[in-house]
Order: structure tokens, then sequence, then C-alpha cells
């Protein structure tokens, strides 16, 4: 009797196992012809895309924020990972119910290609066809289940269906081997058809091949040159401009979108007394300008790296605001991506004399497709959230009563001025050094207003004047260095404050960064050995 316990048990066990994997089979199946059929149609057919991007939208303030706080520029992947993970348990589970009841199963799955539906259909610019490739996928899902399905059976039968066929046993040889046989088949195909579906995706694609062959226009007005002294002297200080591949990049875009620039178009309207539509032929032949501008993220945290400083190529928005002529009572832009993003912008800010762009070039080349190819803003002071939107297509003068961005409405700030910041970035955190003469060197920030004065202070000793390198404009960041003569071993502690153009110290108190930005002296602790 217990040798036929153990039978039992080991027949349930296996059951179950071969169960969850025809589940997660069928449903690799699922999105790989789902994927390879969404080439067809616009982003928001990719039912694993659109997904993310609705987790996204719907995500908290606090989980966003140790998102990036933990992951960094690594977030979309981790996500990306973790909607992986969460498709494999319910892929697993719907086959579990299958193994009991076929119908059970096929519901589940059904169940799980109404809510991926109604994902995609809420995504800005999808349309009702774009649920065609989601409808062929389940499809092929439901009917991969019931094939691998049909292949599971124990003695005790363990779906009404397979036991009125009188299938094999599952512990017997072939019958796994069929199984088996059948589930490396369906998942080859999936990888096929899914591979397949990115290629096909890519072909389509003209974007990429466009900013590859675009050659840009000249700037009308350049940016003056950088003094000699901007990079300051310690070795390994991040470097003043940060090249495109280095450049941070905090969005809501799960997936950058493909934009057409033959296509693209910037709708100005609102409370303006003059609406109107830009192309891109007719944004490169406008007087184009060339600037620094050193980005923040709202999301930076004290010390962290979500900051990046670069050469912008763009047409200035008070030119644009110009043209449109704000009727009075506006205070606000409303700038819209592509992909349905929003920015609530202060309507001065874009028409006072700072270098508030369209910007179209980075660092002497097109915008990366990451950073927002062909055309994004750059407002200089503002965190991102409120003014650097990507792909941007519409620009509304509005007012904050009347409207609010993607995150103020999730209760960040409405305005969101950048706050005076500096990092410690030499020596680096727990760092371990030789004794004597210790550079210490790092930036600090304090856009629309510069940096006056940097101070370092080591072991809670007093507060040093640290040296400041050159100034290339009060947008940019500024880096600064110091030399601690005679450091003994053991383990010490650096801290710095700034100041702004004003002779403001920056806030020491610290504080998260929602819903206006962090603030906080930074400190690292190293080892002097």
């Amino acid at each position: 009797m217990a040798k036929q316990g153990n039978y039992a048990r080991k027949t349930d066990w296996q059951g179950r196992f071969f169960a969850s994997l025809a589940g997660v089979v069928s449903a690799g199946l699922l999105f790989g012809v789902a994927e390879l059929f969404s080439g067809f149609f616009g982003p928001a057919a990719s039912p694993l895309t659109s997904v993310g991007a609705t987790f996204i939208d719907f995500t908290p303030a606090w989980m966003k924020n140790f998102a990036i706080a933990t992951f960094g520029t690594n977030d979309k992947l981790v996500l990306l990972i973790s909607l992986v993970i969460g498709a494999v348990i319910l892929a697993a589970v719907a086959g579990l119910l299958a193994r009991k009841n076929i119908m059970a199963g096929a519901s589940a799955v059904v169940a799980f290609a109404v809510v991926m539906g109604l994902c995609v259909i809420s995504r800005a610019g999808a349309d009702i066809l774009d649920l065609i490739p989601l409808v062929l996928g389940t499809a092929a899902g439901l009917w991969a289940l019931r094939l691998l399905i049909r292949a599971i059976s124990t003695r005790q039968g363990t779906s009404a269906e397979t036991e009125q066929e009188g299938q094999s046993d599952l512990n017997t040889g072939t019958s796994r081997r069929a199984f088996l046989v059948r589930s490396a088949a369906l998942a080859g195909v999936a990888v096929v058809v899914g591979l397949g579906g990115r290629a096909l995706t890519s072909a389509r694609n003209t974007t990429v091949a466009f900013r590859e062959a675009l050659k840009l226009p000249s700037a009308k007005s350049k940016a003056a040159a950088l003094p000699a002294g901007v990079q300051g002297p310690v070795e390994g200080v991040t470097p003043f401009v940060t090249a495109n591949k280095d450049f941070y990049r905090i969005d809501t875009a799960l997936v950058p979108p493909d934009v057409d620039p033959t296509s693209w178009s910037l709708r100005v309207h609102g409370m303006v007394e003059n609406e109107f539509t830009m192309t891109f032929d007719e944004l490169l032949a406008q007087d184009l300008v060339e600037s620094y501008v050193t980005l923040t993220c709202v999301s930076n945290i004290v010390g962290g790296n979500l900051a990046g400083n670069a050469k912008w190529l763009g047409y200035p928005l008070r030119e644009v605001m110009a043209r449109a002529k704000p009727k009075d009572g506006a205070d606000m832009v409303l700038s819209t991506s592509i992909d349905g993003f929003s920015a609530s912008t202060p309507l001065p800010a874009l028409q006072d004399d700072r270098e508030a762009l369209l910007a179209v070039g980075m660092n002497g080349e097109p915008l990366p497709v990451d950073h927002g190819f062909p055309v994004r803003m750059v407002v200089p002071g503002l965190y991102g959230f409120v003014s650097a939107t990507k792909w941007v297509v519409d620009l509304e003068v509005t007012t904050f009563e009347q409207m609010s961005g993607y995150w103020t409405s999730r209760g960040w700030s409405s305005h969101g001025p950048i706050k005076t910041a500096s990092r410690v970035e030499v020596p680096r955190a727990l760092a371990r050094v030789p004794a004597g003469k210790v550079a210490i060197g790092g930036s600090a920030w304090a856009q629309q207003s510069g940096i006056s004065k940097v101070e370092v202070q080591v072991d809670n000793n007093g507060w040093q004047l640290a040296t400041l390198a050159d100034e290339a404009s009060i947008d940019t960041w500024r880096q600064w260095s110091y030399y601690w003569e005679g450091a003994t071993s053991g383990t010490h502690k650096v801290q710095v404050r700034a100041y702004n153009g004003a002779g403001e110290m920056q806030i020491e108190k610290q504080a998260p960064p929602e819903p206006d930005g962090s603030t906080g002296w930074h400190s690292i602790t190293f080892t002097v050995e």
C-alpha cells in the first residue's frame, strides 16, 4: 500500500509539472505569434509592451521611486523581466487548471487575453485593429494548450477528456516522449516566430535608417566654446559632457516609440491667437541654436547619477510661443508625447531668455531614439517630469487649474524647479585609497542660477573651500576639487555642500524625491590604507 501511495504521489507531481509546462509553452506561442503579427500594426499591438506600459501608468509614486533608486536606468529591464516571470506563473496556473478541466484552462487564457486586450486598446494611438495580433496569438495559445494537455493523462484520469479518449499513461516512456517532443517543437516555434516578429518590426521600421542618414543643419547661433578649465583636475570625476550612450534615461516608455520623421508634426493650440502645425522639415528650416544644458531627473536621490550634461541643438520654444501668441490668463503649456506622456511646463519658462528648445540634436548628432528622436523638449532649470517631453507631438497652451501633466496628476509638484545639488564622485563610496594626499572631487549644479561656491568637510571637522572648475554657463553643472593633505589610515567620511549663484546654500535636510525633488548634503565613507 505504501508503495502504491508513493507511486500515486509521484504520478501526481509529474502530472502537475507537465501541466504547468504545457501552460508555459502555450503562453510562449501566444506571445510569439502576437509579436510576429504586431510588426504589421502599431507599437501598441505588442501585448507584452502594452501591458508593461499600462503597469507603468498605474505604478504608485513610492514604487517608482523604489525602482529607480534600486535599479537606476535598468528599471525598465527589471520591469520587463518581472512581467515575463508574472506571465510564466499565470501560464503555469492555466496549465494546472486545464489538467483538471480543459475548459477551465482555456477560460483562464481567454481572461488573461481580455486583460491584455484592454491594455492594448488603452494605449495612445491604438485602435481596434491593434487587437488582431493578440487575437491570433490567443488562438494559437489555446490550440497549443489543448494539444499538450491531450498528451497528459494518469491512471487516475487527470481530465475527463483525456480519460474518455483513453490516452496512454504519462509515466510510460512513450507518453513522456510524445509530450516532450510536442512541447519542444512548440517552444521552438514560439522562439522562431517571436524573433521573426522582432526582425520584421525592425525591417519595417524606417526610423533608425532615417536617423542614420539625417544630416542636421548648422546652428545659426552656435554654443560658446567650452572654457579650457571646465573639466576638473581630479581623475575619475564625471566628464563635463556626457556621452549620448551614457546619458541617463528615465521615462514612462517601456519600449521607445518609433516615430517616422516624414510623418511627424507638432500641433500648437489651446489658449492662443494663432494655432498652427509644424512638420519636421519646417522645424529644421528654422534658425536653430546650440546650447549646453544639464538635465536632472526629479527621481535623482542625493548623490545619484540621474543627471547629465549635453550640447543640444534645437529651435527656441520662445519663438514657438511668440508665433502662437498665448492669450491672457494662460500660465502653462501641456506637452504631450506620441506615447501619451504629458508634462505641465510653466508658460514663462518657455517665453523668457533661457534656451528652452525643441531639440533635434544631441552632442553633434541627431537625437538618439532613446532620448526622443526626432524631437524632444529641453528646458533649463526644470526637472524633466514637467519639461523634458520626448517624442513630443503636441503643445497645448492652457492653465494649471484646467489641466495637469502625467506625474502632476499622480501627486508630484506642478512646477518642478531644479534644486541646488552637489555630489562626491571621487573617492567612490567604500573605496580604498593610499595614505597621504587624497584627491576629492565631484560636480554641483543649480540650473538658471549657477554655482558660486562649494565646501567640503572631512570627518566632521571644519568646512573647507573647494576649488571650482571654470563655468560654462549657469545652465550646466560645475565641477569642484579639494585635496586632503596628510590623510591617515582608517575609515573616513567626506561631505559636500554647494551654494547657488545668489549665494544661497543648498538645503541640508534630507528629503526624498517625491513630490518636488530630493534634498540633503551628500556624503560618502572611504578607507585610507
